[in-house]
């Protein structure tokens, strides 16, 4: 867990960083810069792009590291590395010859939002950016080498975009130069991530297919699909709020979204190392490790991202009264999406297990059928109960999902992540959120939400500290201690 720990914390600490400007960006900068309406058409271009660029990609992120470490030779290495650049750029040229050939077609399907009818061509690009981006960050994640990409993946944007959000608030752009040079960003992150790949692990090009090319190809659909599904359950709600209702409460649900979503933040931090390390221990069928990885992954993610679900719980009311009344919203619908957020964490590294296992075939199965259940909620909530609709078909797809594949891992590895700490921990969590939650504080939002949270950290650390709930976190505690 050394390697681990270090690049995880580094990874954590980019992360919230990232997450942190992003807030600026959500919570505050776009509110008050931009109309609802454009800060939804920007949020819609952002979420479509999310859904379009894994089949970009064509699983080519996770099929590299995958096979990657399988290969002992490196001329095999060099020829997988070679299809895996390959196929997402003829992949790119197919979509867009099917968007040429069906541009009439997109136009009219968003014949009610109007706006969103000249800037189709934006997801596109986007799409491509993002999907290269990723293929160059798993070719820097072969070496063991996460920090950086994790920087340019959670920091670099969210700088451009607030250079451009006050490049807005003082008239140098309207919303088309905004779009324009957000896609630009994007663009540019891309190529910066490509040099540094390179230059880790530099390119030997060797157009030969690698051995085992079928099951590489039957991989990477596989994988396709699966990071279809993944990206479809995170924004199909917003998407399907932009059909069914005014496109500006997409601006409103995703900032409760964004709020919840840095739940999720020590377990995306965890992941760009625990992957790799996740597929070499399956390749080298080290059981042992990999279930000590498993529950360690799980109990550190649930006591760190319990303490944001605290956070968020305790000071989501006064942190609303900062934002523009256009986008207020109930609690209830922030908690919602907080606990489901919380349970994916406590999954530690499970997704990486099944997903770099012979049993991945099962999961996406199952996960088109959970996509299929998404979009069957969605359509029957939204009309019904608008964005709190949207909100229950969310926690009902992902809970379902997470669920079935945490019995998968128990019944086909024999591993799961509880341990005689799980419980009180979350107990720990629950009693903390509803006791803080009571405390009113008739400050400022600002002082009110520093002091309570400097009093959830307090009384959550030292009871987490006094009763040892994780020997990984207790010895980095110990060790600044020291210091």
């Amino acid at each position: 867990m050394g390697l681990v720990l270090k690049q995880s914390i580094s990874n954590m600490i980019t992360t919230y960083i990232g997450f942190a400007i992003g807030a600026v960006n959500v919570l505050f900068l776009y509110p008050h810069f931009l109309k609802p309406e454009y800060y939804g058409l920007i949020t819609f271009l952002l979420s479509a792009s999310t859904l379009v660029w894994p089949i970009m990609s064509f699983g080519a992120p996770n099929t590299m590291i995958k096979f990657y470490s399988a290969f002992e030779s490196q001329i095999q290495k060099n020829r997988l590395l070679t299809v895996m650049l390959v196929i997402p750029l003829l992949v790119s040229m197919v979509i867009g010859s099917f968007g040429v050939l069906f541009y009439q077609s997109l136009l009219n399907y968003f014949e009610n939002n109007k706006a969103v009818q000249n800037y189709i061509v934006f997801i596109y690009v986007i799409s491509i950016a993002i999907a290269y981006f990723e293929v160059f960050y798993s070719w820097a994640k072969l070496t063991y080498k996460s920090v950086f990409g994790n920087f340019m993946k959670e920091v670099f944007h969210r700088v451009g975009v607030t250079v451009l959000l006050l490049a807005v608030y003082f008239d140098y752009l309207n919303l088309d130069g905004f779009i324009y040079f957000l896609t630009a960003i994007y663009v540019i992150r891309m190529f910066i991530l490509m040099i540094y790949a390179f230059k880790l692990l530099p390119p030997k090009l060797d157009f030969k297919l690698p051995e085992q090319i079928s099951r590489i190809l039957k991989y990477s659909v596989l994988i396709l699909i699966a990071g279809s599904i993944s990206t479809a359950l995170l924004d199909l709600d917003k998407v399907m709020i932009e059909h069914y209702l005014p496109i500006k409460l997409v601006s409103v649900y995703s900032i409760a979204v964004y709020i919840a979503s840095v739940i999720a933040v020590p377990a995306r931090a965890m992941k760009q190392i625990t992957s790799p390390i996740t597929a070499s221990l399956l390749n080298q069928k080290k059981k042992v490790e990999l279930n000590d990885l498993y529950q360690k992954t799980s109990s550190s993610l649930l006591l760190v991202s319990g303490l944001i679900f605290i956070l968020i719980v305790v000071n989501v009311n006064k942190l609303y009264e900062l934002i523009p009344a256009e986008y207020q919203i109930e609690v209830g619908l922030i908690v919602l999406l907080c606990a489901i957020k919380l349970y994916e964490n406590f999954l530690g590294n499970n997704n990486s297990i099944l997903f770099n296992s012979d049993y991945y075939r099962l999961v996406l199965i199952i996960g088109v059928v959970i996509v299929l259940l998404a979009i069957i909620l969605n359509i029957t909530f939204i009309p019904l109960w608008g964005i709190w609709g949207a909100a229950i078909a969310t926690f009902s797809t992902f809970f379902t999902f997470f669920s079935i594949k945490l019995y998968l891992v128990y019944k086909k590895f024999g591993m799961h992540p509880f341990n005689k700490k799980t419980l009180p921990i979350v107990v720990l969590i629950t009693i903390t959120s509803l006791l803080l939650f009571q405390i009113n504080i008739n400050l400022h939002p600002l002082f009110a939400i520093a002091i309570k949270s400097i009093l959830a950290c307090v009384l959550y650390g030292f009871i987490v500290y006094q009763f040892n709930f994780s020997e990984d976190l207790n010895s980095i505690l110990k060790k600044y201690k020291k210091k």
